[in-house]
């Protein structure tokens, strides 16, 4: 395979992609493809990695689906020598994007079982991801350009209620980020975490939702969310310009900065925001 000239790390890249059947994971794949980039498309769904990969080469680009439980040491392990094989050299570009959604209940009332599942996912996902894939990036050399990107969300600072534990897994994955762009400084290797707010996607439909909180996001998404393809346009540009934070809709910002700057004030706000809509008419218990 070919590198394109561009210096840009989105561009000509050999890439990985988790979760690259739907939402924000396809959109990435499809993107790389328009900049060039020859995309492993993985996901536990092997149907829908295949269709992102058929939609890629039906355009022209170059991709292959690769089976992947994220939550699997042992298969995060088996896509990397498949995208290996595939590219006959390491990947130079990485998104660890798989992610479930949980939601709808409090600390002491959400499941255990649904503390693991959400966890395993959502946070060892980009552990393994990283933890695999980053000494891959190390051995690619420095005259390619390399990167990793790993999908948090802004609940990775906004630590809203009743979403304690994909609250815990993004901030996580945003900590995670942090630190391996710390350990990766000066070796040429970018690292960008991607923190949204509502993206149109089907995370809810495919989480551990309950129906209540379900419908509220998928209202909040038709009316405010932005779509999977601007969110993967904009972060690879960040990644491209070397940021570190992607935080692709105002809101994110904002709330990104308040927190900061107020971080008790922010956290306060947020619970009786949510009091006062938990004390509408129609709320269940």
């Amino acid at each position: 395979m070919i590198f394109g000239r561009s210096p840009k790390r989105s561009h000509g890249a050999s890439a990985v992609v988790t979760g690259a059947g739907s939402g924000i994971g396809a959109a990435f794949a499809l993107e790389l493809a328009r900049r060039g980039s020859a995309v492993v498309c993985s996901d536990i769904d092997d149907d829908s990695a295949r269709r992102t990969a058929e939609a890629i080469t039906a355009a022209g680009g170059e991709a292959t689906a690769v089976h992947c439980d994220v939550s699997a040491i042992d298969e995060v392990s088996a896509l990397a020598d498949a995208a290996q094989s595939w590219f006959g050299h390491s990947p130079t570009l990485v998104i660890n994007n798989a992610g479930v959604g949980a939601g709808g209940r409090q600390i002491g009332d959400m499941a255990l079982d649904d503390w693991t599942w959400t966890l395993n996912v959502n946070l060892w996902g980009p552990i393994h991801g990283c933890h695999v894939f980053t000494p891959m990036l190390r051995a690619a050399g420095s005259d390619r350009p390399r990167g990793i990107i790993n999908v948090a969300s802004a609940a990775s600072f906004g630590a809203a209620p009743e979403m304690a534990a994909y609250n815990v897994s993004k901030a996580g994955v945003l900590s995670l980020s942090e630190t391996l762009a710390a350990e990766l400084s000066g070796t040429g290797i970018g690292v960008t975490v991607l923190c949204p707010t509502f993206v149109k996607t089907n995370i809810v439909e495919s989480g551990r939702v309950t129906a209540q909180s379900g419908e509220a996001a998928n209202l909040l998404m038709r009316f405010t969310g932005i779509s999977a393809a601007r969110v993967a346009r904009d972060c690879l540009d960040t990644h491209d310009r070397g940021g570190l934070y992607c935080m692709p809709q105002l809101d994110a910002k904002i709330g990104w900065n308040v927190k900061r700057f107020a971080p008790q004030t922010f956290t306060r706000s947020i619970g009786l925001a949510f009091r006062a809509g938990a004390a509408l008419p129609g709320r269940a218990d």
